[in-house]
């Protein structure tokens, strides 16, 4: 009775602090402009922290640690170094200052709109819509799943529940208080984020079963060794870390957390606050899933069924730690903020692509701000909905992230990085760097549909080589946008604007 007692104290506590800060920038957000960038003025901490925690998820936390962990052994940290590494100390450096000084001047709120104003193409920008919001539902579908695991296993609370408890908290900051409200949010759950990881790391490293760092190492690495990684393996971990970590640098709602930084000095601050909550937020994840091999011999040992049982190694190791109930309650929050904030980001993300770059570009032109936002808000609903139904599949969270991720970056990464400094990248070459990374990221997700059996030697199943096709799809989208645009030589007025030096 005392442990619920504070399990939904703490899930009180959380959604009115969720809600205070929604009504609280309310007032702010009145237009979609509000609703999207804010007031382009967000300095570092507000941004990196935005940056992180759109990041990490209890997908990184619970799916991803405990899956790589599980098939890697020690070396399952590796993803997360490469996190803190290519996809926030590189990603910042390459893409943060240019972005946000092409998007403040050309008034750009979105991907697709980005293209449109590089490539003067609205088909291209059609396209980005439609892809943004259909492939980012799996992956905030995802999100779901990586809490429920924990909930159903440490606080005996049933998954449905779980799954409405953060959707309701999401949907509440976005709709209340949109980009503002989601980024004074974010500080608190990065704050929150950062103080739960290093709680988990001593909690699990002072289990009877660890027995402390020292002994814990040793075992681990003995343990790793036994697993026998083959050469296939090694390229499985590493289309991990590459995934998971150039990922990022095409994800649209990653890529919108440089709209609305102040400038170029808050840009070099927020580089290095990012890049040390990554470390220590995705280092010590995927830190703590490394360990997964002393808990567990075969998945088999794990309560429940089906295709996702990876899903479940973290949440019981945590149980098998003896924790106590204070330190339960403090997992609790920490992997709803990770949640929260990543779907507050990904919805915000997908719903005003799909509201300004189609339906009122192409159903509703004469529609105002003020009515875009509202719309806006209503796509919000409806986006969570379609994430709520498709977590209920039975699909582990790694595929579905993967399947999510790879799509998306794999069509926009390359024509979108190349676009900011290139300007001989023509509209042919964007477009072959797009389809190719599009159709190249496709075949896990037909053969998860339609075709389970399909596999390659070696390899394993293609519905299961999700971070596989990812790492393809992206390193096919870059040789094409350089290649096709060096061999059409295509003539184009090149959107001089677009190049322009800021003055701010």
């Amino acid at each position: 009775m005392q442990n619920q007692a504070i399990i939904w104290g703490t899930i009180a506590v959380y959604v009115i602090f969720i809600l205070t800060v929604g009504i609280l920038s309310s007032k702010k957000s009145k237009n979609i402009s509000d609703f999207t960038v804010g007031g382009r003025n967000a300095g570092a901490w507000l941004s990196a922290f935005s940056y992180g925690t759109a990041y990490f998820s209890a997908v990184m936390f619970i799916g991803y640690a405990g899956g790589t962990g599980w098939k890697y052994g020690i070396w399952g940290i590796l993803p997360g170094i490469g996190n803190a590494v290519f996809g926030a100390l590189l990603a910042w450096i390459v893409l943060a200052n240019r972005t946000r000084d092409v998007t403040r001047r050309l008034e750009i709120k979105s991907m697709p709109q980005l293209f449109e104003k590089r490539f003067g193409s609205k088909a291209m920008k059609t396209f980005c819509t439609a892809v943004i919001f259909i492939f980012l539902v799996p992956y905030s579908a995802s999100v779901y799943k990586g809490l429920t695991s924990v909930c159903s296993v440490l606080l005996g609370v049933d998954e449905r529940v779980c799954m409405i408890v953060i959707a309701v908290a999401a949907v509440l900051i976005v709709i209340l208080g949109g980009y503002g409200a989601t980024l004074k949010a974010d500080v608190v759950q990065g704050s929150v984020m950062l103080i739960g990881v290093i709680l988990l790391i001593i909690a699990v490293m002072r289990s009877d079963i660890v027995g402390g760092f020292s002994e814990g190492m040793k075992a681990i690495t003995q343990k790793t060794q036994e697993l026998g990684l083959t050469s296939s393996s090694h390229v499985g971990l590493w289309a991990t870390v590459l995934m998971t970590s150039f990922g990022t640098w095409g994800l649209p709602q990653m890529v919108h957390k440089y709209y609305g930084i102040k400038d170029e000095r808050e840009v070099k601050r927020g580089t290095i606050i990012s890049t040390l909550f990554c470390f220590i937020v995705a280092g010590g994840g995927y830190f703590i899933g490394s360990l997964a091999r002393l808990f567990f011999s075969d998945l088999s040992e794990i309560p429940g069924s089906g295709a996702g049982k990876t899903d479940y190694l973290v949440p019981n190791m945590l149980a098998m730690s003896d924790i106590s109930e204070v330190l339960i309650g403090i997992i609790l929050v920490l992997l709803i903020a990770a949640s929260v904030s990543t779907l507050a980001s990904v919805t915000i993300t997908a719903s005003s692509t799909l509201t300004m770059d189609f339906i009122k570009a192409k159903l509703a032109k004469n529609m105002d701000d003020v009515k875009t936002a509202w719309v806006t808000r209503i796509m919000c609903v409806i986006f969570v909905v379609m994430s709520y139904f498709i977590a209920n599949s039975n699909t582990p969270i790694l595929d579905m992230m993967s399947y999510s991720w790879g799509i998306i970056s794999g069509s926009f990464l390359a024509p979108y990085m190349i676009s900011l400094y290139w300007k001989k990248l023509n509209k042919t070459g964007a477009w072959a760097g797009m389809l190719g990374g599009f159709f190249t990221a496709l075949p896990p997700v037909i053969c998860k549909l339609f075709l389970p059996e399909v596999s390659l030697p070696a390899f394993g199943a293609i519905k299961d080589m999700g971070p596989h096709f990812a790492c393809l799809a992206m390193v096919i989208s870059l040789v094409l946008c350089f290649a096709v645009s060096a061999l059409t030589q295509k003539s184009e007025n090149v959107n001089e604007e677009f190049y322009a030096k800021s003055a701010v």
